[in-house]
């Protein structure tokens, strides 16, 4: 069986091809998937290139979406032909956080992941993929797709008429813009391309802004809601985002921490913050059960990810590639099989 695993030192360069054995058929409570899809994510890029050790060689990718071909004893939740997903905690099936920090139990960090051809796991590790989406589309999902549900309903309860705050053109903000536009939300969004902004205007942003252009683009939000600021901030950036944010975020408003990509620690203006009485809650994915509660969503909307580019299993190194090239619009998926 086909199988991608990162090398020794973990880089780009390093990732290999290889054939593992066949994962055989599922033991009790498991089902086996042959995988046919899986998107890529910071976290997975992490992986494969040393940021974030592992112990010894790793099968990468969290994302995983497929169809079921066997099922274990005591299995009733799927059957022989469902089209599946896999979840990013394994052992999180519900509840508001996980049990404990880390990512032991994820796939493509702590255990091996989904750039392989089949896996055999419980069958709590994945739900039902929505009926409308690809299998390509649906590999989309567990990480940025539920993280941005997350954010905006469950950390917090966007309605019509609140307005949303959305940075950069990656996998978890347009998710958020997809999901905030469909729950009748107004929706900010910035991008230091203006083709991108035309693109997220097309997708439904009410309004855009460049922040090449305007490196003060916090007030620049506050003017766009009449000085009151956003409801909700998905603030992907970090420390080198984060006072900006908290100027464009309201009284009392709520910023979702999720990403680190300009460092992972920095100065906070926590007076600024504490004046204006906002909440800034970090998060990291989702429960099974959030996943589940998005897979209706997306059914009940008629939502499609956008993906951005497709690239093959053994071109694995490539599409990490483009995204360190920043050029994707939205994710970047992986064809199995």
């Amino acid at each position: 069986m086909k199988a991608i695993r990162t090398g020794s030192p973990a880089a780009l360069d390093t990732l290999e091809v290889f054939e593992m054995d066949d994962p055989g058929e599922p033991g009790r409570g498991e089902i086996r998937v042959d995988l046919k899809a899986s998107s890529i994510n910071f976290h997975d890029y992490a992986v494969v290139t040393g940021k974030i050790p592992t112990d010894g060689h790793r099968i990468p990718l969290s994302d995983g979406a497929g169809e079921v071909v066997a099922v274990g004893d005591g299995v009733s939740d799927f059957a022989v032909g469902d089209r599946v997903v896999s979840t990013f905690f394994t052992k999180w099936q519900s509840g508001p956080s996980p049990d404990k920090p880390g990512f032991a139990d994820v796939p493509g960090d702590g255990i091996d992941g989904h750039a392989r051809e089949a896996v055999v796991r419980p069958a709590n590790c994945f739900t039902f993929a929505p009926r409308n989406l690809s299998h390509v589309e649906a590999a989309t999902l567990t990480c940025a797709g539920v993280t941005a549900w997350r954010a905006l309903f469950v950390d917090d309860d966007v309605k019509p008429g609140d307005t949303v705050l959305v940075l950069g053109t990656g996998g978890v903000s347009i998710f958020a813009l997809q999901l905030a536009k469909a729950a009748g939300a107004r929706v900010i969004a910035t991008s230091s391309s203006d083709d991108k902004l035309e693109r997220l205007r097309a997708l439904g942003a009410d309004e855009t802004i460049n922040y090449e252009d305007l490196p003060q683009w916090g007030k620049r939000v506050s003017e766009l809601t009449d000085g009151r600021g956003v409801d909700v901030t998905v603030e992907i950036g970090g420390p080198g985002t984060l006072d900006q944010s908290i100027d464009a975020t309201r009284m009392g408003g709520h910023i979702a921490l999720i990403g680190v990509l300009t460092g992972q620690s920095g100065e906070v203006a926590t007076a600024k913050m504490m004046g204006r009485n906002q909440r800034l809650q970090g998060l990291t994915v989702g429960s099974r059960t959030h996943q589940m509660e998005l897979v209706r969503a997306i059914e009940a909307n008629g939502i499609k990810p956008q993906v951005s580019d497709t690239f093959a299993l053994e071109d694995l190194a490539d599409a990490f590639r483009r995204e360190e090239s920043g050029e994707h619009f939205g994710k970047i998926a992986i064809e199995i099989g």
